[in-house]
């Protein structure tokens, strides 16, 4: 069918631009967010593009489901505005008519949504997961950027550096303040090598220095100064920890550990899905707009429904999460009146004699229109 066909490219360029505009503002924001992290020293600079794809996956169920509603909703709308839907309710069409269109061109985001959710940002959250603790776990010398003070994973110690040259093997000027039973020592040096010994233990050796130990002004004040002075920085070769977050957990390894915890990041999983669904469909009745009104309205409403039904579902996660509420009880309720919303709004858009039927409003329009002998705008 012409019509049928026409709406589905016109469907396919809506969430084309919703998607680009949409999908830019989440890399923006990851970019700076991840940036951030990279300039205080808590994520590697090399690691930042590693960490926007997984960002990407992380965010695109979300965005996927936000641009085929708003998709939807717009094309809903610009009918309803260009009085489209009046010839389509005159020729004896019902506004059911929209729903296979809409679903032949939703259905594959729902899918793809439902895959992405299931696989794609368990993984990708399983990867960020392991950048940052490998970054954690790193030498505490290679953690440190230069031109700040950073503390060490015992946090018994403050290293800063001026430079670094290599992979950051080397550092110069540096400046370490150790603080241990003893007392506190500082040393100063021009330059630092790390060195590993035969055991896996990792050694800043620095070369032309001064260290300083005790308190200024005791008796027993040490300073001295070196050519060589080696520091150990860490014990053994770091390795990534076995506990990772529930976020991460395969979808299979979730069902083979039934916990409150595991169930709620399933209910999480299987709303994704269900949302993106329920939203194509709500979108046909509440596009609805009179065409003398602009159709800011309805994408202000539109976007609200969405932020509402979402948090709505992150509050059932908690709740399933905190033991307040069963799965069994807490998966459907939510959707199965998000369902029965939708088809309220489509019985009262299908009844033609109803007061604030689109129609019947469109037809007192055109009647006082002529009556006050101004025609009808075209």
């Amino acid at each position: 069918m012409i019509f049928q066909r026409a709406l589905r490219r016109e469907l396919a360029s809506s969430a084309g631009a919703t998607f680009t505009v949409l999908f830019s503002i989440m890399v923006t924001w990851s970019l700076i967010n991840i940036l951030g992290k990279a300039a205080g020293g808590r994520v590697a600079s090399g690691d930042v593009l590693a960490l926007i794809a997984f960002a990407a996956l992380n965010y695109l169920p979300t965005i996927l489901i936000l641009t085929s509603f708003i998709s939807v909703l717009m094309v809903v709308t610009r009918s309803y505005r260009d009085s489209e839907m009046v010839v389509w309710f005159a020729s004896g069409l019902s506004l059911v008519r929209w729903i296979r269109p809409v679903l032949t061109f939703g259905m594959p985001i729902v899918l793809l949504t439902a895959a992405l959710s299931t696989y794609a940002t368990p993984w990708a959250k399983l990867k960020n997961a392991e950048f940052v603790q490998r970054f954690e776990k790193r030498e505490d010398l290679k953690k440190v950027t230069p031109g700040q003070f950073k503390e060490s994973t015992s946090s018994n110690r403050v290293f800063f550096v001026e430079g670094a040259t290599g992979e950051s093997t080397t550092v110069q000027n540096v400046f370490v303040n150790t603080v241990d039973k003893d007392g506190n020592t500082i040393v100063v040096a021009k330059e630092g090598v790390i060195e590993q010994d035969n055991k896996g233990g990792q050694f800043l050796v620095l070369k032309n220095g001064r260290r300083y130990h005790g308190v200024p002004g005791q008796a027993d004040f040490e300073s001295m100064e070196f050519a060589r002075y080696s520091m150990r920085v860490s014990t053994g070769t770091p390795v990534l920890g076995a506990e990772l977050p529930v976020e991460a957990m395969s979808t299979m390894a979730l069902l083979a550990a039934p916990n409150k915890y595991t169930r709620a990041e399933l209910l999480s999983r299987m709303a994704t899905p269900i949302m993106c669904f329920l939203l194509l469909l709500l979108a046909i009745p509440i596009g609805f707009v009179n065409p003398r009104a602009g159709s800011s309205v309805n994408l202000i409403i539109a976007v609200l429904i969405f932020f509402t039904y979402n948090n709505l579902v992150k509050t059932l996660e908690a709740s399933v999460k905190q033991g307040k509420l069963e799965f069994a009880m807490s998966w459907w309720p939510l959707h199965l009146l998000i369902a029965l919303a939708t088809l309220v709004l489509f019985a009262w858009r299908l009844n033609v004699n109803h007061r604030y039927h689109p129609l019947m409003l469109w037809g007192r329009f055109k009647r006082r229109g002529v009556a006050a002998g101004q025609g009808v705008p075209a």
